[in-house]
């Protein structure tokens, strides 16, 4: 009976470093930092992308929204506050016709590239589009008792394990995606957005946005995208005001090209 059970134990205690041999691995296939948090740095192709990664460290830029199958139900008159009708005035149907910022999250959804810079203690995110950053701090502090609205807001951020949580709040009312057939779509300034970012592969990261605000939705709900690393890309200047033709719509016949 002794041999059967030490036999046992010894089976198991094989199984149990085979599992381990094999986990080992996978942790270090992923980036990390020298304190062994992951690493996220690099240039990525966010969810503003079909994840088609071709010949030459190609994607595919796309249009990309939250799925409305997702939302929480909404509060009383929660509906009219977030899907605003188009009025043709363009300052209110997308103000990024003049130039003027896409703002968090609709950033974040944007079809460009982003770089992500990681230090000790923060977490530098640089937008391709319009040239916007966000300078993260990961040490678990909260926000401050003054956020100030802005187009960006007020993040801070944490680990939680190998997730990196970044919280956001202090966000000015504005669209909080590109706009649809008929209306557009405006969060309040109570908006409250937690990212998490997650490895799935060597290449791959999961980003979990949950949304949350309080004077649209009767209670938080989530949208899971990816993002892909680019290791040949790098971020370009874009600039809206340059060479800004057709602002707003508004051409002259000298900005049509026949056959552009």
């Amino acid at each position: 009976m002794k041999k059967r059970f030490a036999a046992a134990c010894a089976i198991a205690l094989a199984l149990a470093a085979s599992l381990a041999a094999q986990s080992t691995p996978a942790r270090k296939a992923i980036p990390r930092t020298a304190d062994g948090k992951p690493d996220f740095s690099g240039v990525w192709a966010g969810p503003g992308f079909t994840h088609k990664v071709g010949p030459n460290d190609t994607d595919t830029p796309s249009v990309t929204n939250f799925d409305p199958n997702l939302w929480a139900p909404f509060q009383p008159g929660g509906e009219a506050l977030f899907l605003q009708k188009l009025t043709g005035d363009v300052l209110h149907d997308d103000p990024t016709a003049y130039c003027l910022p896409d703002g968090f999250p609709r950033e974040v959804l944007s079809p460009y590239a982003t770089q992500i810079m990681q230090q000790p203690g923060y977490v530098t995110f640089l937008y391709e589009y319009m040239h916007f950053f966000r300078v993260v701090p990961t040490d678990g502090r909260p926000h401050a008792k003054d956020v100030e609205l802005t187009y960006m807001g007020d993040a801070v951020g944490r680990w939680e394990g190998d997730t990196l949580v970044t919280d956001t709040i202090g966000l000015r009312p504005w669209p909080i995606d590109a706009f649809t057939t008929g209306v557009v779509r405006y969060h309040s300034d109570a908006l409250h957005v937690i990212e998490r970012f997650q490895y799935v592969d060597p290449i791959t990261v999961s980003l979990g946005m949950t949304i949350d605000d309080p004077k649209v939705f009767a209670k938080p709900w989530t949208q899971t995208f990816q993002m892909k690393l680019h290791p040949t890309w790098k971020i370009y200047e874009q600039v809206c005001e340059e060479n800004n033709r057709c602002e707003a719509g508004s051409c002259r016949p000298a900005d049509v090209q026949k056959g552009k």
